[in-house]
C-alpha cells in the first residue's frame, strides 16, 4: 500500500473519530429555562401563572411546575413580566424601506444594504416572523437563516404578481409594452413584482417564484394606492389566471393570498381559489360572509394609511385616503358577522423611518379590538395564516407558547391588556427577545 494511501486513511480514521465525538457533544441541547413568568400563550386571554418554560436548542420542551434546570443551562428569571409569543407580521416588505424615487433608480446592492437594517429593526420591535408579500427577500432569508444577519425569519412570496396595468405595472408612460421578464422598471428587474398576461405567462411567474422558494403566492385581483395606472374599483385578472395561479401553487403545497380593496375583486378571487385577501379596506358584507363561509383569511393593516408614503402623486394619495376612510366599515363588520380570521400586518413602505412605526399597529386597532384580540392576531392568528404554507414552512409550529412550538419569546415591561400602547415604544417596553431559542435583547438586570 502507498505511503499516501496510508496516511489517507489513517487522517480518515481520525478524523471519522473526532466527528463522532464532536457529534455526541452536539447531540446536548442547549437549555434555557425560563421562571416566574406570567403566560399569554397567544390562544387565550387568561394568563397562565406558576409555570416555568423549558427551552432546547430552539424549541419550547416542556412548561410545567417546579422543572429543574438542567445542568450547564442557563435560567431567566422573568420577574414577573408577562412572556407573549413573538410577534408576527403577516404583511411585511422587507426589499422596499425606500422612497419610490430610490426604489426607481437604486441598484440591488443598495436595496440589499437598506434590508439589512430593515431586518435587524423589524426583530429589535419583537418581530420574530414576517410574511413577505412581494419583494426579492429570498436572499435576505437565507442569511438570516445562516446566521450572517440577524432578523426575523422570513416567509417569501417572491415577486407580487399582476396582469399589464395591475398593481405591479410600475412603467411610466415613456416606457414601452412590456415584453416578459424583460421590462425596464427596476421592480421587475430585480425581482420585486412580475407582470404576467394570460395562463401561460401566469404559470410562469408563480413556478419561478416557487422554485425559488416562495412560501405561498402573492397576486393582484384589484386596483392599488401605490400603483399609477389602476384605480381601486378595477378587477384584475381573468377567472383563468386566478386559477392558474392557485392550481400552480396547490400543487406546490402552498397557497395564494391577494391584493384587493374591492368586494367584486375579492369575491371572484375568493371563488377562484384564493386562500387569503391582503387590505380588503373596501369590501362589503356579502365578501365578507362569502370570506367566513370559505375559511378565508384576512390580512388587513392600519398603520399604513394614517400617512401618505414619500412621493405619492395627488392621484395615489386620493386612493390612500379612500383604502383608509373603508378601514371602519370593514371591521365593524367582521364584528357584526364574527369573521375571526385575522392577522397583523404593516405594509409600510418607502421609509426606514417611517418602518419603526410599525407597532403603533397595535394602538390603532383598539378602534374595534380589544388588547387581547389584538394580542392575538399579532401572535396565534398570523401564526395559523402562515401554518398554511404546509410544508413550505421549514420551521415549526409559530405564534403560541406550548410545547413543541418554537422558541420566539417576549418579556414585557408592563401590562398590554390594560395598555396596549405601551408596545409602541419597543425600546423601553420589550426587556427580552428571543427568538429560535437565541436571545437578542436582554434588559432584565438593568
Amino acid at each position: 500500500m502507498k505511503l499516501q494511501t496510508i496516511v489517507a486513511c489513517v487522517c480518515s480514521s481520525f478524523v471519522f473519530a473526532l466527528g463522532l465525538q464532536s457529534t455526541a457533544a452536539e447531540e446536548k441541547p442547549v437549555t434555557t429555562l425560563i421562571t416566574n413568568a406570567k403566560i399569554f400563550n397567544g390562544v387565550d386571554e387568561e394568563l397562565i401563572t406558576g409555570k416555568s418554560i423549558l427551552i432546547e436548542d430552539n424549541k419550547i420542551a416542556k412548561i410545567a411546575a417546579n422543572i429543574t434546570a438542567p445542568e450547564g443551562g442557563s435560567v431567566i428569571d422573568a420577574g414577573g413580566r408577562i412572556l407573549t409569543p413573538g410577534f408576527i407580521d403577516t404583511h411585511a416588505h422587507m426589499m422596499f424601506q425606500m422612497s419610490f424615487g430610490q426604489a426607481a433608480t437604486a441598484d440591488e446592492e443598495y436595496i440589499a444594504y437598506v434590508a439589512t437594517q430593515t431586518a435587524e429593526t423589524y426583530l429589535m420591535m419583537g418581530f420574530t416572523t414576517v410574511r413577505d408579500v412581494g419583494g426579492d427577500s429570498f436572499s435576505l432569508k437565507k442569511a438570516i437563516d445562516q446566521g450572517i444577519l440577524k432578523g426575523p425569519r422570513i416567509f417569501p412570496s417572491g415577486p407580487m404578481i399582476s396582469q399589464t396595468s395591475g398593481h405591479s405595472d410600475h412603467r411610466t408612460d415613456a416606457q414601452d409594452a412590456r415584453p416578459l421578464f424583460n421590462e425596464p422598471s427596476v421592480y421587475m428587474k430585480y425581482g420585486h413584482v412580475a407582470v404576467a398576461d394570460g395562463v401561460p405567462e401566469v404559470l410562469t411567474v408563480v413556478r419561478e417564484a416557487l422554485r425559488r422558494g416562495a412560501t405561498q403566492i402573492k397576486i393582484c385581483t384589484g386596483g392599488g394606492t401605490g400603483s399609477y395606472a389602476d384605480p381601486l374599483d378595477v378587477e384584475q385578472f381573468t377567472d383563468e389566471e386566478i386559477q392558474a395561479a392557485v392550481q400552480a401553487a396547490t400543487h406546490w403545497n402552498t397557497y395564494v393570498t391577494s391584493h384587493c380593496y374591492n368586494a367584486e375583486g375579492i369575491i371572484r378571487a375568493v371563488e377562484n381559489g384564493v386562500k387569503c385577501i391582503e387590505h380588503g379596506n373596501l369590501m362589503n358584507e356579502k365578501a365578507m360572509r362569502v370570506m367566513k363561509e370559505k375559511n378565508i383569511w384576512l390580512s388587513p393593516q392600519v398603520i399604513v394609511y394614517t400617512f401618505h408614503p414619500d412621493g405619492y402623486t395627488d392621484d395615489q394619495k386620493a386612493k390612500h385616503d379612500e383604502a383608509y376612510a373603508g378601514i371602519d366599515t370593514m371591521f365593524k363588520v367582521a364584528k357584526k358577522i364574527g369573521f375571526n380570521n385575522i392577522s397583523f400586518g404593516s405594509d409600510i413602505i418607502t421609509s426606514p423611518k417611517m418602518l419603526k412605526r410599525v407597532p403603533e399597529e397595535f394602538e390603532l386597532r383598539t378602534k374595534w379590538f380589544t388588547p387581547a384580540e389584538i394580542l392575538m392576531q399579532a401572535t396565534s392568528k398570523s401564526g395559523e395564516l402562515l401554518m398554511m404554507a404546509g410544508p413550505r414552512n421549514r420551521y415549526g409550529k409559530l405564534g403560541v407558547i406550548e410545547e413543541g412550538a418554537l422558541a420566539d419569546l417576549l418579556l414585557i415591561n408592563g401590562d398590554p391588556f390594560k395598555n396596549i400602547s405601551i408596545l409602541t415604544k419597543p425600546d423601553e417596553s420589550l426587556a427580552l427577545i428571543m427568538k429560535d431559542g437565541k436571545v437578542y435583547k436582554d434588559t432584565l438586570n438593568e
